[in-house]
């Protein structure tokens, strides 16, 4: 049996079963010779990328498509869920001095999360990455990032 080592792509499907009771979630996965190929995102390929949601977020904001490996497809579907998005454009950091000379830039960030439709992945891996780092300029005055360089970068790339 040929295996085919599994990366996924924007392009995935909800379908239901003939019985009508199981969701499967398909996704364009690259075989072994670069090819792509609709293959089923298995419940463990799902729970795993919960796992690693942080690594996962990493490599996807850095921008390694979602079809390198079925844990980075199953986490881009997650990410670009509208729940996913909505729950992070309603995400209140705390930070309140930062926030606040930054409220414009982050309300237009916001706005490219909830906007419907598909989006970007490394642009809400990014937003994730954000919210998720305690250390980060969202949470700490100390932080040697800088937010509006951050927020610039993840609404470009949402606007991609």
């Amino acid at each position: 049996m040929r295996k085919f080592p599994m990366t996924a792509t924007a392009g995935n499907t909800q379908t239901c079963s003939p019985t009508g009771q199981e969701r499967t979630r398909h996704v364009l996965l690259r075989d072994d010779l670069g090819r792509l190929t609709l293959r089923h995102v298995r419940p463990w390929h799902r729970l795993l990328a919960r796992c690693a949601a942080a690594r996962l977020d990493r490599e996807l904001a850095a921008g390694t498509p979602p079809e390198t490996s079925a844990g980075l497809a199953a986490r881009a579907m997650a990410l670009t869920s509208a729940k996913a998005r909505r729950d992070l454009a309603t995400s209140v950091p705390v930070n309140r001095a930062r926030i606040s000379q930054a409220a414009v830039p982050l309300a237009h960030l916001a706005e490219c999360l909830a906007a419907p439709g598909p989006v970007p992945v490394q642009g809400v891996a990014m937003v994730s990455r954000l919210l998720a780092d305690g250390t980060g300029p969202l949470y700490r005055e100390a932080s040697g990032d800088d937010l509006g360089d951050i927020i610039e970068n993840a609404s470009q790339a949402l606007s991609r």
